[in-house]
């Protein structure tokens, strides 16, 4: 019977001691840490290991939801799994402690507000999208190349003047970049 604690956050410029020192204060015996964004779950590779070495009657703490999965969904699974393997889930932060009824019950509804707080960050962003799309504003990396540079270099080519390599180095681009240009793809594309 262990009370293990996981420490997550998204890039190593962001520092972990806080949620280190609240879950050492919480009494866990160990704290796992991982620096990974939560986005995807092959980037979470300590937790992965974590949750699947849990014991019955361990408890996983965690200092909030959201270190522990990026959605309701991931979140609803993992408590789940942890509840059927008789492993129980405390977060500091939200004061859920899914021992009781009680906790469980606050657990789901801050699994929502989390996941209502996501969706309309996601709705907020969409919409910025379009109303600069609607300005006339395009996102991504400006072009490297413009359509007369690409014509130039086709006629360099097409004349043999230079080889593809020689065309990029004149119009300070890679060639990669220029043989996308010359294909038509839209560059970042590979």
């Amino acid at each position: 019977m262990a009370t293990i604690g996981y420490s997550r956050v998204s890039t190593t410029g962001q520092d972990q001691r806080m949620q280190i020192d609240a879950l050492k204060l919480a009494g866990c015996d160990y704290v796992v840490t991982e620096v990974g964004s939560g986005a995807a779950e092959k980037a979470r590779p300590q937790l992965r290991h974590l949750l699947d070495s849990l014991s019955p009657d361990d408890t996983l703490v965690v200092w909030r939801l959201d270190r522990l999965a990026r959605s309701v969904k991931e979140l609803t699974e993992i408590a789940n799994d942890l509840s059927a393997r008789k492993v129980s889930l405390r977060s500091l932060n939200e004061h859920v402690d899914t021992t009781s009824p009680h906790g469980r019950m606050i657990f789901h509804f801050f699994a929502m507000l989390a996941q209502f707080e996501r969706d309309l960050i996601a709705e907020r962003t969409r919409a910025g999208l379009e109303a600069a799309r609607a300005r006339g504003r395009v996102g991504g990396r400006k072009r490297l190349l413009t359509p007369s540079q690409i014509r130039q270099a086709r006629s360099w080519l097409d004349a043999k003047q230079m080889t593809q390599e020689q065309a990029a180095r004149a119009l300070g681009v890679s060639r990669a970049t220029l043989a996308r240009g010359l294909s038509g793809k839209p560059e970042g594309v590979t």
